[in-house]
């Protein structure tokens, strides 16, 4: 292939931004490896390697989240959180995961610990990028509690487990993709592609057994335009 000419965000890169961005959206969107992709787009007649995706994937993906999170509808004022358990070389992580009530991802925070201070870091974390929620559902970790009550905000917290259904079912994702991958390599891995990928199943899975047919097919186009407008966002620079 003949390297062409790439401005903005694509500039000294010799394959088209189109074909760029196809990539980086086939990575976050299903559960394949990088040579999965590298095999998708030797079908539709591109040679590459997988590590070139590996490098795509590490340098745009963070920057179509960053779109995605910017531009995206404010969150109900309903939030659920939850932490769950990850393996890292051996060593155990906790992986904080905040939902709206619509189960859109607000964020996520891979921590070493499961008390007051991480509940608290995250906390400040959400609320330095969305406004207070009026509610936020947790499990009966006393941490979250404890993390919330010097910050005087007057949220309604419930902690129940029964009620944080919508957050836990949020983590499955993650087990599916871990098991793709075979576990993340380091912390920091797995918070950059979590990250990323969260925002991206956030509008590329909508809750389909809600939509009526011709609901669901305008929700998927819809998805592709965000992502394409994105794409010449970062073309254009």
């Amino acid at each position: 292939m003949t390297k062409a000419k790439q401005s903005g965000a694509f500039k000294g890169h010799r394959f088209p931004p189109e074909i760029i961005s196809y990539a980086v959206w086939a990575y976050f969107r299903f559960p394949m490896s990088f040579r999965d992709v590298e095999d998708i787009l030797y079908k539709r007649g591109v040679i590459v390697s997988y590590e070139t995706i590996r490098s795509w994937v590490g340098k745009f993906g963070h920057q179509y989240a960053k779109v995605i999170r910017r531009d995206r509808p404010a969150p109900s004022d309903k939030w659920h959180l939850d932490e769950v358990v990850i393996t890292i070389r051996g060593k155990k992580y906790w992986l904080w995961r905040a939902v709206d009530s619509k189960g859109d991802v607000l964020d996520i925070l891979v921590q070493s610990r499961r008390n007051t201070k991480a509940a608290d870091r995250f906390f400040r974390k959400l609320f330095k990028q969305y406004c207070q929620p009026r509610v936020l559902v947790t499990n009966k970790l006393g941490s979250y509690g404890a993390a919330l009550r010097p910050l005087a905000l007057g949220i309604d917290h419930r902690a129940h487990k029964g009620l944080n259904n919508r957050a836990e079912v949020s983590h499955r994702p993650t087990r599916r993709r871990e098991k793709i991958m075979g576990r993340f390599k380091s912390p920091r891995q797995a918070q950059r592609f979590l990250s990323v990928h969260d925002q991206v199943q956030t509008i590329f899975r909508p809750r389909r057994h809600k939509l009526s047919a011709p609901a669901y097919r305008q929700s998927r186009s819809d998805a592709h335009s965000i992502w394409d407008d994105i794409t010449y966002e970062l073309k254009v620079g």
